[in-house]
């Protein structure tokens, strides 16, 4: 079976609607949505916040996801400094990413362009 690849929109699409639907099951939603149980299950570890909504529309925390534990007060904040760093490290990494993509982008429509004008069907 060839593998499928979603994209993180769907897939947090996914993980809300499992969330926010009252008595939903994970294979209900896997089987509605045509996702494999374990697939929707890996997506809840990384995306869920580990609250459901019961049969009765009340809240409750989900039985998939542990209640993540408050973060200890001795964890070192991130100075300014730090920060503008790191994310204008990450700026840099997207905008190298997206060059390349453009050049890739360019390669492609060059080829289509060749390919298109070789057939002779």
């Amino acid at each position: 079976m060839a593998r499928k690849n979603y994209s993180d929109e769907f897939r947090r699409q996914a993980v809300d609607l499992y969330e926010s639907t009252p008595g939903a099951t994970v294979r209900g939603i896997a089987d509605d949505l045509g996702v494999e149980r374990g697939t929707l299950r890996h997506w809840l570890g990384l995306y869920g916040t580990g609250k459901k909504t019961a049969a009765d529309g009340t809240p409750t925390a989900s039985p998939l996801k542990p209640a993540q534990p408050e973060p200890s007060p001795a964890v070192k904040e991130e100075t300014d400094e730090q920060q503008i760093a790191r994310l204008q490290a990450r700026v840099n990494e997207l905008e190298a990413e997206r060059t390349k993509l453009t050049t890739e982008r360019e390669i492609l429509r060059s080829a289509a362009k060749y390919f298109a004008g070789e057939t002779n069907w």
